[in-house]
């Protein structure tokens, strides 16, 4: 982690709470991962398909005494959510914040509705099957859940994105507009709520594929926005989240908007 508070959290903050982070294994989910462990969170590190790195990042985090869940899971795959949350009941007995950080669609060799399948359907059956291990939470305020996104998704019915990003901007807003809806829901059950968006983030696999469909893509936006925060830095804005006040809007802006249009 460089570039970024050593402790975004003050430690001890979330002794005693369990925190989740889906696609956790690397980049912008393990480094928030680290933040909350480092503020005393006992953690659970969610991986589709590298359990060793997951398994690398678990070691480190137990360094800082606390406990550490790795579990592996296809969040396209309902069964093996289900299977996840089972494990995390079984381990802890609740949960107190849940990091839907996960998403994808631009991978090669991908079925043509799986941007669509994983940045919604799996963003909404994670919260649905995480809900009953939210409601047994012990932290003071109630649990937290917490939507991370982008701003080239959260405003893309009013600022056109690259087009090699819409297909994956239109469906994160999606499963965004989804989420949106069960906040009603979420509050009566005493469940905070809160979507992240940034900026592109410097090091992160979109900006990397982004940059290769669109060669000085990551370059220009760079000069228009002033600065793009790096993996760390995101990261830091999205552990904190989960501690900070609700916003009244449920959003949490991350970077320049200034090229964006709102609502």
């Amino acid at each position: 982690m460089t570039d970024a508070p050593s402790q975004p959290i003050a430690p001890g903050t979330l002794s005693g709470t369990v925190a989740l982070v889906t696609g956790s294994s690397r980049g912008i989910g393990a480094d928030t991962v680290r933040y909350l462990a480092q503020a005393g969170a006992d953690v659970v590190i969610n991986f589709r398909n590298k359990a060793p790195r997951a398994e690398k990042l678990a070691a480190e985090v137990r360094e800082l005494g606390v406990r550490a869940l790795v579990v592996g899971a296809d969040l396209t795959e309902q069964p093996t959510i289900d299977a996840m949350f089972e494990a995390v009941k079984e381990e802890f007995g609740r949960l107190d914040v849940l990091v839907l950080n996960a998403s994808g669609g631009m991978e090669s060799g991908m079925a043509e509705d799986y941007a669509l399948r994983l940045n919604r359907d799996a963003q909404v059956g994670a919260l649905q099957a995480a809900l009953p291990l939210l409601e047994a939470s012990t932290a003071e305020g109630g649990a937290r859940v917490v939507f991370v996104t982008s701003h080239q998704a959260h405003f893309i019915r009013t600022t056109p994105t690259m087009p090699e990003y819409e297909p994956v901007a239109l469906s994160k807003r999606a499963g965004e507009d989804a989420l949106r809806e069960l906040i009603p829901s979420l509050e009566a059950k005493g469940i905070g709520f809160t979507v992240v968006s940034g900026d592109m983030i410097e090091g992160t696999i979109t900006a990397t594929l982004l940059e290769r469909a669109n060669p000085g893509a990551i370059a220009e936006r760079r000069e228009s926005a002033g600065k793009l925060y790096n993996v760390s830095e995101f990261a830091a804005e999205v552990a904190q989240a989960a501690v900070d006040p609700v916003p009244a809007d449920n959003t949490r802006l991350v970077g320049d908007v200034s090229a964006f249009a709102a609502e």
